[in-house]
């Protein structure tokens, strides 16, 4: 069975597939899929064996000038590669009008969420097969309970995201390091600097490194912070997703914030801590088989906000953070990494 998958964007989004991708392998290994991605995230699709091939989509470089002869040469010769297989199924499994108007452009039956399913309930309208998945629940089980329903066949089994670590080799580390993902976008969703320190200490002490990624210049400068006088803590030279994901996928434990990575940690499956205050991790966040989540017990969070609403004293970091202590993050991963 020929398959196109549409699920374009954002990098949560793609990671959150992957499960329900690893339970079609399983359950169906005769199905063979196609991807429609952004083009940012095309390489994220080819670590799963189940993957055909991958048809990357710029849409968010082509809206910002449709007119551009350059642009509209894309815009056709993506038209043309969807156009050229006959597939089974067309699945969107994105649930905007942007995804199903991709839909509506391949050959094949085009099935998707129903109206009181999808994020936009107008998308069902391109369908020819539309699907009831409860809301209000994480989109990872909402995802595996769509493809079970498409490709018939029982879920069974814990979440999966069939990546295999060893396609990435070890950085030549001489011995057991942390990662810690400090960076994100909004300020809101910063842990504490402090605590990163903190924690960076503590680590050092029990005979760990711990390694900074970063990639713009407020988050160099931050990751130098954090490790300025501390031999055990070493800054990452900028690196893209690839190199990065060899230093992730062989770290002993994980620690980060509400940003893409920590999807990609997830992924992983790496004994990790990820940390939420102002946003929200029940309905889109962070989910693995080694990941602990751990979210402020604030009242005022998660308050979805790019700016504290409650600041504590005129304090720039938002106190919803203050009760994910370093203590206590060191002590789930030294527990887990311990049992493993």
């Amino acid at each position: 069975m020929k398959v196109l998958l549409i699920k374009t964007s954002s990098l949560g989004d793609v990671f959150h597939t992957l499960p329900a991708i690893e339970d079609v392998w399983q359950a169906r290994p005769d199905i063979q899929i196609d991807w429609v991605v952004e083009e940012a995230f095309a390489d994220i699709p080819t670590w799963h064996p189940a993957i055909r091939q991958v048809i990357p989509i710029a849409w968010r470089r082509w809206r910002k000038q449709l007119w551009r002869s350059s642009n509209r040469a894309e815009m056709a010769h993506f038209w043309r590669t969807l156009r050229r297989e006959q597939y089974d199924v067309v699945l969107d499994a994105q649930g905007l009008l942007k995804s199903a108007m991709v839909a509506r452009m391949a050959r094949g039956e085009r099935i998707g969420l129903d109206r009181d399913s999808a994020r936009e309930p107008l998308a069902s309208r391109f369908y020819q097969r539309r699907i009831a998945i409860a809301t209000g629940q994480h989109a990872i089980p909402r995802l595996r309970q769509l493809f079970a329903e498409v490709f018939d066949y029982r879920l069974t089994g814990d979440i999966r995201y069939g990546v295999d670590k060893a396609r990435w080799s070890p950085p030549d580390i001489d011995k057991p390091y942390w990662v810690f993902l400090h960076g994100t976008t909004w300020v809101t969703k910063y842990w504490p600097e402090a605590y990163w320190r903190t924690l960076a200490e503590r680590v050092g002490e029990l005979g760990m490194q711990v390694c900074l990624p970063w990639g713009n210049d407020e988050e160099r400068q931050r990751a130098e912070r954090i490790a300025e006088g501390l031999s055990a803590v070493s800054v990452l030279p900028k690196m893209g997703l690839n190199a990065l994901n060899a230093y992730l996928a062989h770290a002993q434990a994980v620690v980060g914030v509400d940003t893409g990575l920590s999807h990609v940690v997830a992924a992983l499956e790496v004994p990790a801590v990820t940390i939420y205050g102002a946003t929200d991790a029940r309905l889109t966040g962070v989910k693995g088989a080694q990941v602990q989540v751990m979210s402020s017990t604030l009242g005022c969070a998660p308050c979805l906000s790019k700016t504290c609403l409650k600041p504590d004293n005129g304090a720039i970091q938002a106190p919803c953070y203050r009760d994910i202590t370093p203590e206590r993050v060191l002590a789930d991963l030294m527990a887990r990494v311990n049992s493993r």
